[in-house]
């Protein structure tokens, strides 16, 4: 009954023919494909809901600020957030793609990410100034290092154990459900339901740890053939896979259009920075924009991903177009001075339409990714890709000077050229769903 229900919902998500014929994974890993689809769904979405409760730009910077913490830990989250994330993969890399069953290291990084979160809330019920501050940046900097792992091993899992065509659909479902729970914990906030309290936010931290937990308990039973490839494991394994990125034109033009694109990334602070110029500085007023966050993803996921297993390409560039629409439109209102009393409600939906943007950015840079490559180049073209994009968003911190100098208007009219110059890159990528 149970493998009758889990094809059942396999079928009605994935609505396609092409589904039932196998691709790119072994017959054996297809076999399992409904199983392992729904496996992937519901741990993915319960990783992304975490990320939700959990979020540096808006509960964790709230929460160090409630705490009396020091201004340079709050600003220390987003960057050691990101740039951790993605820094390290390089050199992990080779030692995944050794490893026989990569699942296990997506359960290993997704315990310690629990564990981290489940420590950051126990810190903020017992610690408070510089030492809470410092503890949770301490615990984040573990979270991203642990978060790494997962980063670079999930594609990999993903490709052997989701056929292609459906990758998207997976991931896309998965972010949906959770954005429409982060979307559930948003208007709890905002009808002051849940009290916005430093007690209360360390209890949303300490579920936010065994959601994690959990998901990647529930991974450990995906379905996933033994497969490592045989690299080495020295300086000379992290190099050779620079080799990728002289021999592949296309892996160099899709990082020219993920570099460019980290400006729907880098927006919202600016769009939030800006909103307060308008008289929105209350902390009450962030109940809207977790709102309009959470519902960007909780409509756009499954649709983008969708979109993206029939052209990654062509997400990227649609993508790209609405990330200049909403970072322009913005920076032109500002410049032309309507900046008036309905700014409270023109900026979260400015932040809606943005959000949106990203979510597309984010699941077709991930299908493109894992469609571009094979199985024993895929965890190489993702710690590689990952690493110099790790690079780019710390050269990024540069736009929070940039913004003392021609405001935050300004900073936003830059990021809607580079999402114009990306959909210009995105459209010379290959269409790699038609291999």
């Amino acid at each position: 009954m149970a493998t009758d229900i889990k094809k059942v919902l396999y079928e009605l998500l994935t609505v396609d023919e092409k589904a039932r014929v196998c691709k790119d994974i072994p017959e054996e890993a297809f076999r399992h494909q409904p199983r392992n689809f729904l496996t992937h769904v519901v741990s993915l979405a319960g990783t992304k809901l975490g990320d939700g409760l959990a979020d540096p730009k808006l509960v964790l910077a709230w929460l160090l600020g409630a705490l009396g913490a020091p201004a340079a830990t709050i600003g220390l989250l987003v960057p050691l957030r990101e740039s951790l994330a993605l820094l390290p993969q390089l050199l992990i890399a080779p030692r995944i793609r050794a490893v026989a069953r990569r699942k296990w290291v997506w359960v290993f990084g997704s315990a310690v990410q629990g564990l981290a979160v489940l420590a950051m809330g126990a810190v903020a019920l017992t610690l408070d100034g510089a030492a809470a501050g410092c503890s949770i940046v301490g615990l984040l900097v573990i979270f991203a290092l642990a978060r790494s792992c997962c980063s670079v091993s999930y594609k990999v899992v993903l490709g052997k154990t989701v056929d292609k065509g459906q990758r998207g659909t997976a991931t896309g479902t998965a972010g949906s459900i959770a954005a429409s729970l982060v979307l559930l914990f948003g208007a709890l906030l905002s009808f002051g339901i849940l009290p916005l309290t430093t007690a209360a936010i360390a209890i949303v931290l300490l579920i936010a740890g065994a959601i994690w937990i959990a998901a990647g308990t529930l991974f450990s039973t995906l379905k996933e053939e033994a497969g490592a490839s045989d690299v080495g494991q020295g300086l000379a394994a992290v190099l050779s896979q620079f080799s990728y990125l002289r021999d592949d034109p296309d892996l160099r033009r899709f990082l020219l259009t993920r570099g460019l694109l980290i400006a729907t990334a880098l927006a919202p602070p600016f769009m939030l920075a800006l909103a307060g110029e308008g008289g929105e500085r209350q902390i009450d007023a962030l109940g809207p924009f977790v709102i309009a966050s959470a519902l960007a993803g909780m409509t756009g996921s499954y649709v983008w991903g969708r979109l993206a297993d029939r052209s990654s390409r062509q997400v990227l560039m649609l993508a790209a177009l609405i990330g200049a629409l909403a970072t322009g439109g913005v920076a032109i209102a500002a410049w032309l001075g309507l900046v008036t009393s309905s700014w409270s409600l023109i900026m979260p939906a400015a932040l809606f339409v943005l959000m949106l943007a990203h979510q597309g950015v984010r699941l077709g840079r991930s299908t493109h990714l894992v469609d571009m490559a094979n199985e024993d180049s895929r965890a190489a073209y993702t710690a590689l890709s990952n690493t110099i994009i790790g690079v780019v968003l710390l050269a990024g911190g540069v736009f929070g000077l940039v913004a003392e100098v021609i405001g935050y208007a300004g900073v936003l009219g830059l990021f809607a050229l580079m999402c114009l110059a990306a959909m210009a890159a995105a459209a010379s990528l290959s269409e790699v769903q038609e291999g």
